[in-house]
């Protein structure tokens, strides 16, 4: 699922495009690196293997992240350093994004600490958009090896 992708690519040292913000509670997107690196038929993943997202436009991830309850944030300079966070800084310290534009996208349900939540992250679609409405709880199973 496009949730359980995510949670991969965050947390993938192999990925500089995506991030984790200071406080593991939301995602930094740096839009010209993630082009290059996932979008554009960059190195993630070994040769040959299927595209990860089938979509080379950046405005289809962002439409996504919508259709999954994420919001985006506003990003100001002092939040988008990754001091004492849960990942890492790059070698050197270099905790900035060079290629920008930087996007901040949250949702209550992808935390660093919290796999098990990624079940609660359902696709917007207009059964379910009828469930929430309603107060009935929407889920989905977790792959077998968050279980």
């Amino acid at each position: 699922t496009f949730p359980m992708k995510l949670w991969l690519l965050v947390n993938s040292p192999c990925v500089r495009s995506v991030r984790w913000d200071a406080r593991g509670e939301g995602l930094f997107i740096d839009q010209g690196l993630f082009e290059q690196e996932l979008l554009l038929g960059g190195g993630y993943g070994a040769a040959g293997e299927e595209e990860l997202f089938k979509t080379k436009n950046f405005g289809s991830i962002v439409r996504q992240l919508n259709l999954y309850g994420f919001h985006k944030l506003t990003v100001s300079p002092a939040s988008s350093a990754v001091d004492g966070g849960p990942m890492p800084a790059t070698a050197g310290g270099d905790t900035s994004y060079a290629d920008g534009p930087l996007h901040h996208f949250w949702n209550p349900h992808f935390r660093f600490d919290r796999p098990d939540l990624l079940v609660k992250i359902k696709r917007l679609t207009k059964a379910n958009k009828e469930k929430l409405d309603a107060g009935l709880e929407v889920t989905s199973r977790l792959p077998d090896d968050l279980q």
